[in-house]
């Protein structure tokens, strides 16, 4: 009797686990933003989408992914970092049999914390449809490997969530006057941002996360396409840096609160606002020859509109912090996960990816012996 080989390999994998469990590979789940999306938009109806050249010009296959990047974004670096494949698009129609093993992307450029932020863009997949997203894959995988290896996959998994930035730059300071500008002011909009994004994370919880890195926002007021909107001089806008100022260690401490309700951590943050700091700050110390100017755009700064093949365009992207006007380049990307990786609590406050994915084989672990 003929199996198509994708079940083939779903039957040796969890055979193998069931044997061995340390051979098992480690499922990873992405939610957020732009700065995440693998290429999701790329199957909606949307102008948040970078599925034309130059975006891709250095990916492996030298063509648009609709990766918002001249190449690898930080989820493919952590992958890469993890000896693991890039995890698909939750929407692309590859991600069937043994690739749900390996885990899904569901972020989606434009979407926020809040439903109302992204509007602009149409159809994009907002946090709650991510989550149902998660929740469907999680049938999925029950379908090809049962409910108890599911469950494992999931809770060994590590889960990334990029989202936040766009609640500022796509909402609140969108527009002089804009609806939750006159709703809020900043400090209260920024604890309204918070509060809503506990429920998120708890609901990850709930369905099953267990190890999950939460990024703050970079310095959003140094972004090639503030600076060519809002900056008179070159200097990151101060309206953005205050949000950034107030946002990212509330964030912080709204996960240290998390943790201590679980009763252990889950959720680690990861404070990107200072990685990406030390490069818009000093770029020559990171062998870029700005951190100003985009790669790609036009304008002051390549800062204004999109990236696209009328553009100007750098001839090398690695010595650029920038790629496009609100996205870092894969070198820049680079930088980040390093950190992620490796950084000391500046970077890392409840301690770096390594750390974290052996705490998490040793929870795994306690629990396979007792039962």
């Amino acid at each position: 009797m003929d199996f198509p080989l994708a079940s083939l390999i779903v039957a040796l994998l969890v055979l193998l686990g069931t044997l061995y469990p340390q051979v098992e590979a480690r499922a990873f789940f992405v939610f957020g933003d732009s700065l995440v999306d693998a290429g999701n938009n790329n199957y909606l109806a949307t102008t948040a989408r970078a599925d034309s050249p130059p975006y891709g010009v250095d990916y492996p296959t030298h063509r648009p992914t609709g990766r918002f990047s001249n190449g690898l974004i930080i989820p493919d670096i952590i992958s890469e970092s993890i000896r693991e494949p890039s995890v698909l698009p939750y929407l692309s129609p590859a991600l069937t049999g043994a690739r749900l093993l390996n885990g899904a992307n569901f972020a989606s450029a434009g979407i926020g914390v809040l439903n109302d932020t992204g509007v602009q863009f149409i159809n994009i997949i907002r946090m709650p449809r991510q989550i149902e997203y998660f929740q469907e894959h999680q049938q999925r995988l029950t379908q090809q490997v049962g409910a108890a290896q599911a469950k494992r996959i999931v809770n060994q998994a590590l889960v990334l969530i990029t989202v936040g930035g766009n609640d500022f730059v796509n909402n609140y300071f969108l527009v002089p006057g804009s609806a939750r500008s006159r709703q809020y002011r900043l400090p209260e909009y920024v604890k309204y941002v918070i509060s809503e994004f506990k429920k998120i994370l708890r609901k990850l919880y709930d369905l099953g996360a267990r190890s999950v890195l939460v990024t703050g926002t970079g310095p959003l007021g140094c972004v090639p396409a503030e600076l060519a909107q809002r900056s008179r001089n070159g200097s990151c806008v101060p309206e953005l840096q205050q949000a950034a100022a107030l946002y990212n260690p509330q964030l912080v401490q709204m996960i240290n609160q998390l943790n201590g309700e679980i009763g252990t951590k889950v959720f680690f943050a990861v404070n990107t606002n200072q990685m990406k700091r030390d490069f818009v700050n000093s770029p020559q110390s990171f062998g870029f020859v700005t951190s100003k100017v985009a790669c790609c755009g036009q304008g002051p700064y390549n800062g204004l509109g999109l990236c696209t093949a009328a553009s100007n365009l750098c001839p090398n992207r690695a010595i650029y912090a920038f790629w496009d006007p609100f996205h870092p380049s894969e070198r820049a990307n680079r930088v980040i996960v390093q950190q992620i990786l490796s950084g000391n609590s500046e970077y890392m406050f409840q301690g770096n990816l390594s750390t974290i994915l052996s705490t998490v084989d040793s929870r795994i672990a306690a629990i396979d012996s007792r039962t």
